[in-house]
């Protein structure tokens, strides 16, 4: 509550706090206190005995009443509620959560150290240990790339294939987790027209099928505009996150429609960086669960 936009909103919640305190406490005594109405005309009788009166509401819930009256005030004096003010005891939920934080990072730096610098192998042996990275895996990834992780919507690659677009590795996979990665695919419809994109889509789909020898026009092209990301033979660079063209994975897909979409208007890809959200034991069970599911 502290925090307030503007100094303007803090009076504004202070005022309309003082102001709605006053006005129930007015209101109250002047229930309970004012001089009784009935008093100064005589009410009419209906059904013999049945008379107009004003009786307020029995004492004790005058006193109920101004007791939770005083302990709002004493509240408002203690914590924040008063716009800006942090209340005389300075409390804030934040500092609170940053306490156990603290004690919780204490009490358990031990185990996380031990995670952080265990090899792969050994965590992959542990089904507790590869339990808990799976529900990290579940909170931090599944999203994008399913609940298996198996990728989804020809957006978010698969990750239990062998088939890792910066590289397979331990190294290169905690640096994927820790940095992110951006992908950037440029479209060549000006450059190739559409004669062009259609002969390297022919060329391109050839190479996983083995029979790139029948498209030489395709072949031309690709040499000249699209090897020297993805390698003379097609077979990309992990460094440049330029993808194998000669198996049969494709993160976009390879219907006609889809390949020209790739290769005429081009593909961007993000993948964002964990280094800021995940500890260092985190990424490591990570990587050991990634590297476990690979087929």
């Amino acid at each position: 509550m502290a925090d307030m936009p503007s100094d303007f909103w803090s009076g504004w919640i202070i005022g309309l706090t003082v102001v709605s305190l006053l006005g129930l406490t007015w209101l109250v005594f002047s229930i309970y206190f004012s001089k009784n109405g009935s008093e100064e005309f005589e009410s009419p009788v209906w059904d013999e005995t049945l008379k107009e009166g004003n009786h307020p509401a029995p004492m004790w819930w005058f006193w109920m009443i101004l007791a939770t009256l005083v302990i709002s005030v004493v509240y408002l004096m203690l914590f924040p509620g008063l716009g800006s003010y942090a209340g005389m005891l300075k409390w804030s939920q934040n500092e609170r959560l940053d306490v156990s934080l603290t004690r919780y990072a204490i009490a358990h730096a031990e185990v996380r150290q031990k995670i952080a610098e265990s090899p792969i192998l050994e965590l992959q042996q542990d089904a507790q240990l590869m339990t808990s990275a799976e529900r990290l895996f579940q909170h931090h990834c599944a999203a994008c790339h399913g609940v298996d992780g198996a990728g989804q919507a020809n957006r978010f690659p698969n990750l239990l294939d062998n088939d890792w677009q910066w590289g397979g590795s331990e190294q290169d996979i905690e640096q994927t987790l820790r940095q992110g990665r951006k992908a950037i695919m440029v479209g060549w419809q000006n450059a190739l027209g559409d004669d062009g994109v259609s002969q390297v889509i022919d060329y391109v789909r050839s190479l996983s099928l083995g029979n790139s020898n029948q498209f030489n026009e395709g072949k031309q092209l690709f040499d000249q505009f699209c090897a020297t990301c993805h390698a003379a033979d097609g077979g990309g660079n992990p460094l440049l996150g330029a993808p194998n063209l000669t198996d049969e994975i494709w993160l976009y897909g390879n219907s006609d429609e889809q390949l020209r979409h790739t290769i005429a208007i081009g593909r961007n890809g993000i993948m964002p960086a964990f280094d800021d959200r995940l500890g260092d034991a985190q990424i490591r069970l990570l990587v050991a669960w990634l590297l476990h599911n690979t087929e």
